[in-house]
Order: structure tokens, then sequence, then C-alpha cells
């Protein structure tokens, strides 16, 4: 469990107000796009007051070789073209869905058979979904 204090810094900020034409969704969505991510879908969060950021990217790859491809990708592309680290992440050691933390923007990376599972897009169906060519 975070002590509340780190859970305090982790809201997302106010100040950056993202679009999706901001450098970074346009970056995440390309790098995911370059290793053959598929199923790339974007949710809109900006209107659910109870939303931890402002957009969830989430993509399904084929196999755990191929999330870790991607999620190390997508990293290395957005230090590269935007200058930022990740606040956090997670799930490089079991490979069944990486979450990258960009705070105002969450990247999921999954299995197809994780996303099935855990339904990130059910849960958050109020939010504005596009989908984006693999």
């Amino acid at each position: 469990m975070e002590p509340l204090s780190l859970l305090s810094i982790r809201k997302k900020s106010s100040a950056t107000k993202l679009t999706k034409s901001s450098k970074l969704f346009k970056t995440i969505i390309k790098s995911i796009q370059e290793k053959k991510g598929e199923n790339i879908v974007s949710l809109d969060l900006r209107k659910i007051h109870e939303a931890v950021a402002d957009f969830f990217i989430i993509c399904e790859a084929s196999n755990p070789q191929q999330i870790r491809a991607i999620g190390e990708f997508v990293e290395e592309e957005v230090k590269k073209n935007c200058n930022e680290q990740a606040f956090k992440h997670e799930g490089y050691q079991a490979l069944q869905w990486v979450l990258i933390d960009y705070v105002n923007i969450v990247v999921h990376v999954m299995l197809p058979e994780s996303r099935k599972f855990y339904q990130l897009e059910e849960m958050w169906s109020d939010a504005v979904r596009e989908e984006h060519e693999g």
C-alpha cells in the first residue's frame, strides 16, 4: 500500500491539459504502431471526475517478448522525443500486462487474455473511446 503522501503526488496535474494532438499522446500511439501493437484504443477520461489520468492508451501484444518490446520502445521514444520519463512502470517481470504511467496518460500493453479478463474499456465505459490503426 502506498503512503498517502505519495498518492497525493500522483494525482493528475490540472496545470498540463493534454489533448489527443499533444506530442506525448502522438509519440505513444506512433511507438505502439511501430512495434506492431494490435487493437490500439485510447480512452479520453478528461470528463470523468474519478479518473486518475486524462487518457488511457490500451493495446495488445501477441506474446510476452512483444509486450517488453512495445513497453521499452514507448519509454525510449517518449524520453527521446518528449524529454519525459515515466512516473512509474510495472509488469516487466511477468509480462502479462505492462503499465507505463506518465501521470496524465497511462499506457497499458496487454496479452489478449489479460485484456479480456480485466476489461478496462468496460470499467471506463463512460470515456470517449477512439480506435487507432495498428
